[in-house]
This record gives C-alpha cells, structure tokens and sequence, in this order.
C-alpha cells in the first residue's frame, strides 16, 4: 500500500506559505493583498454563510430511497 500526501495537506501548505509571505511582506511595508476593512467584512461573513451552508449540506442529507434504506441499516433499525 502507497502512503502520499493528500491534497488537503497540500492546499493547507500552500495557504499557509501564502500567510506567512504576506505576512513578511507586510512587515516590510509592501501591501501585497489591499484590503480594507468593509472587504474583510464582507469576505468574513461570505466565508461563515458558505461553511455552515455546507456544512448543513454535508451532513448525511439522505435524498434517494437507497440511502435512506442505508441509514436505517446503520442505525441498526
């Protein structure tokens, strides 16, 4: 069996590289991303509203008669 890395441990990698550079170059006194505050507004609650949008879609939405089926076999009902 071939262990590799996921793909969320990738995008996680590259986010963080992506922090930490405009971190530094913040630091430096070089605006790379130009936000101001009522964009981070915006981008906060846009970001919020999608996970729990998600969120509440992924959990076990069971919408054909087979999976519906399959959750009672889970249940053990």
């Amino acid at each position: 069996m071939k262990n590799s890395i996921s793909a969320g441990t990738i995008a996680r990698t590259i986010i963080l590289f992506l922090a930490l550079l405009n971190q530094c170059l913040s630091m430096a006194g070089i605006q790379v991303i130009p936000i101001d505050d009522e964009t981070i507004n915006a981008l906060v609650t846009t970001a919020w509203t999608v996970a729990a949008a998600l969120a509440a879609w992924w959990k076990n939405n069971s919408f054909t008669q087979k999976a519906i089926e399959a959750d009672k076999v889970m249940r053990g009902g």
